[in-house]
């Protein structure tokens, strides 16, 4: 589902970069607030969340893999706004450091899994949960669809996107310059898996940690009398963030090796060289309705696929030997980068507040005079 550079046109990746900046600027000025609270280190736990629950491969129909977002979580917990950025987050250091997804098609796969999942999975929660209380099984179930809508959601808009490069963007002689698949293979190809395996995964996932949440931590979901900020970030009021929460996400970085245990790339994620290479076309075709690949790499996704290259390419360390330990020192990394760019974030909100409030006291000062 990580769009890869070169499958979107430069036109459509502008678009899209357009579409998740007014969703992006809009989400900062709804958590503003909170942002100089408490709720940093939960929108860290979050986006450090979503990005190592992604290294876990799953295989699909077809010989592809998916994984599961972690996006129906976050938006329960920090709300569609909060869970907008940690998820933008967690996929702009994928793109960046990884080469998972990429550079110029960063707005796309933002709008789809980040925005458009989180709206999705806060929208599902709140309409199916309505009215139930606290601990009915109404609102598990809510939970597990708001994940499974969540990664269905992302899937059915990254196919469109996909499919309808060709009926846009093609030479004089008819052949696809970008993603080479219409919408008739696209959409099939890429919601076969999401629908089953990959959905039910999301679905699970999100059920288990509500969960475990409201026995333990309820003022996280707002269901307790700290509850939430109305925008969704957590308020001042609520406890910070339980140290076991941390410890859970430190085992799950523990297991990612697993996560390569599946093999095969996910569709639409291919890169230039399978086109010439036979047995990665026969996959691509069995992958794609039995639909044969393109004779030739089409000719824009080859001018663009090199646009990026990143420091730690497909989660494997040049200077590492071993891919299970490569794969597991890139997820320490990765959340590493999160830590740390949300402290920073912390760093200069609480500069911004302090100054804030002495302009304040001043303002007073001078009416008092």
């Amino acid at each position: 589902m990580h769009i890869p550079d070169g499958y979107l046109s430069p036109s459509t990746c502008a678009t899209m970069y357009a579409a998740s900046a007014g969703f992006w600027w809009h989400a900062l000025r709804k958590t503003r607030r909170q942002m100089m609270g408490r709720a940093l280190p939960r929108l860290a736990l979050m986006a450090a969340f979503c990005f190592v629950v992604m290294l876990f491969n799953l295989p699909l129909p077809g010989g592809t893999t998916g994984h599961a977002l972690g996006v129906g979580i976050a938006a329960i917990v920090l709300g569609p706004w909060g869970g907008m950025l940690a998820v933008s987050l967690a996929l702009t250091i994928q793109a960046l450091f990884f080469g998972d997804g990429g550079i110029t098609t960063l707005g796309a796969n933002c709008f789809n899994m980040a925005i458009a999942g989180s709206l999705a999975a806060w929208g599902i929660y709140h309409l199916l949960s309505m009215g139930s209380t606290a601990m009915s099984r109404r609102r598990l179930v809510a939970a597990a669809l708001a994940g499974y809508g969540s990664i269905n959601v992302a899937a059915l808009l990254a196919a469109i996107e996909f499919g309808i490069q060709p009926m846009l963007f093609h030479d004089a002689s008819g052949a696809p310059l970008y993603a080479p698949y219409p919408l008739h293979v696209a959409i099939p190809a890429m919601m076969a898996g999401h629908l089953t395996i990959a959905g039910l995964a999301e679905a699970l996932m999100t059920a288990g940690l509500f969960g475990y949440l409201r026995r333990n931590e309820p003022a996280l979901l707002g269901l307790a009398k700290s509850g939430l900020a109305k925008d969704g970030l957590a308020t001042d009021a609520t406890p910070k963030t339980p140290r076991g929460l941390w410890g859970g996400l430190a085992v799950l970085m523990l297991l990612t090796p697993l996560g390569i245990l599946a093999g095969g790339a996910a569709w639409g994620e291919w890169a230039p060289r399978d086109f010439a290479d036979q047995a990665a076309r026969a996959q691509i075709a069995s992958a794609s309705g039995n639909h044969a690949a393109p004779a030739a790499v089409p000719t824009g996704l080859s001018k663009l696929a090199g646009v990026w290259t990143a420091p730690l390419p497909d989660y494997a360390p040049h200077f590492v030997k071993s891919a299970a330990f490569g794969y597991f020192l890139s997820a320490i990394f990765g959340v590493g980068i999160i830590l740390g760019v949300v402290w920073l974030a912390q760093v200069f909100t609480g500069r911004k507040g302090e100054g804030t409030e002495t302009d304040t006291a001043e303002k007073s000062e001078e009416r008092e005079r």
